[in-house]
């Protein structure tokens, strides 16, 4: 059954654990959501008894194969309609979330298609994430955070997250832009191009690198 409440939640516990491992706990997904501990524990209970979670009391939730699936449809639906909004409108890459978190529950199947096609069926959003092909599979290569890497790695840009508009307008101001061969500095701090880039602290755990 269709319901965009359901849908939240399992896109949060499946978004959790794209680029780490640890799953989600209540509290987090609390917090994630913005919602209170007690609506939480009550909607996981209903995912379960729906086969769409595991979840034993006050341990961690991980989604089940259906609930994967699940998760990885909305949220195919959402990355491609990100993708369609920078490519075909114009949008700037912290433009798009809040109209795709919109759009992903109303545009039909048919139109998703069409967008995909249109696109020429591309594999990664404007931000770097992985968009789960029509069977929820997603092809994704060895990572490395920004605030894991050490000074002198060399890797692509994958990845810059999402949740912080302000931040990714700061990282594109100073010219990292995904796809980019990049080079780990003190601070942190990114070498793109043969220039030296500060980047603001939150980018230690807002960037990714190949490994």
């Amino acid at each position: 059954m269709a319901s965009p409440a359901i849908d939240d939640y399992l896109k949060t516990i499946y978004h959790h654990t794209e680029w780490q491992t640890e799953p989600i706990t209540p509290s987090q997904l609390a917090g994630e959501l913005g919602l209170a501990p007690s609506s939480v524990t009550e909607m996981v209970r209903k995912l379960a008894a729906q086969g769409l979670v595991t979840h034993r009391p006050y341990g961690p939730i991980t989604l089940t194969d259906a609930g994967a699936l699940r998760a990885a449809a909305i949220i195919r639906r959402h990355r491609l309609i990100e993708t369609w909004l920078v490519g075909e409108f114009g949008y700037a890459w912290d433009e798009v979330h809040d109209e795709a978190e919109i759009l992903e529950h109303s545009i039909s199947d048919r139109l998703l298609e069409g967008i995909d096609e249109r696109l020429g069926r591309p594999r990664f959003d404007p931000h770097g994430d992985a968009i789960p092909d029509a069977a929820g599979q997603v092809q994704r290569e060895p990572f490395v955070l920004l605030a894991a890497a050490a000074a002198g790695h060399t890797g692509r840009v994958l990845r810059v997250s999402d949740r912080d508009p302000a931040l990714l307008r700061a990282v594109e101001a100073a010219g990292v832009e995904v796809g980019a061969e990049a080079t780990v500095l003190e601070g942190p701090g990114l070498r793109v191009g043969g220039s030296d880039i500060a980047l603001p602290s939150a980018a230690a755990d807002a960037v990714w690198l190949s490994a």
